[in-house]
């Protein structure tokens, strides 16, 4: 038990600690809400982490590789990535008002669960953990050893929110309006690539 939990906690941390859209747009919220904001942002995206975690774990990831599958959660995700990056390339004219985007904390859950749910790397990563069980000595997994890899996989998530709100907000929640602008434009631009990726990876794989 403790060998499973450890292993989904530790790779839980891995998952979540990648840079990508989610902590582009943690950085954006906490200059614009603050800790709260940023905080509402990480949580929401665990909806979107926990229903392809559990997809994977009951194998059901491995379907969702097909590309005629993954292509319009590719295109879904990537029109809402363009969105931000406009949205955030806007808000770098007036950093010192909240954009369209960041105004209210259901704004910031739905953010946090669309760019989550609409991301294609959460398919094959979990697509790859919900086999991964042999590496780990337990060639024949039981339901309870899935749910205890799930638990420990959300608990090192939900505690990554808890942190990652704190220390963006730490660096960015009190900046000045020119750092503002720059870190509006840098996140638009992060934005930017990531939507062009996730296009480019959508139309290879189909193509």
């Amino acid at each position: 038990m403790i060998q499973i939990l450890s292993a989904a906690f530790v790779l839980g941390l891995i998952f979540n600690a990648a840079p990508g859209a989610v902590f582009a747009e943690t950085i954006r919220r906490s200059m614009s809400g603050g800790f709260r904001e940023a905080l509402i942002l990480q949580l929401g995206s665990l909806t979107g982490d926990a229903l392809w975690a559990i997809l994977g774990l009951l194998g059901i990831g491995v379907l969702l590789q097909s590309p005629s599958l993954q292509f319009p959660i590719a295109i879904a995700g990537s029109a809402y990535l363009g969105y931000l990056a406009w949205d955030s390339w806007k808000a770098a004219k007036a950093p010192a008002e909240a954009s369209s985007i960041s105004r209210g904390g259901m704004s910031a859950a739905r953010a946090g669960v669309i760019l989550s749910t609409t991301n294609p790397q959460n398919i094959a990563y979990w697509a790859a953990l919900g086999s991964a069980f042999g590496a780990i000595g337990i060639p024949d997994p039981q339901p309870t050893d899935f749910a205890l890899f799930f638990a420990g996989f959300m608990l090192s998530s939900i505690l990554w929110c808890f942190f990652c709100a704190a220390i963006v907000n730490k660096l960015f929640g009190s900046a000045g309006a020119r750092w503002k602008t720059w870190t509006y434009r840098l996140c638009a631009l992060a934005f930017f690539y990531l939507a062009c990726g996730t296009l480019y990876g959508a139309v290879k794989a189909l193509f």
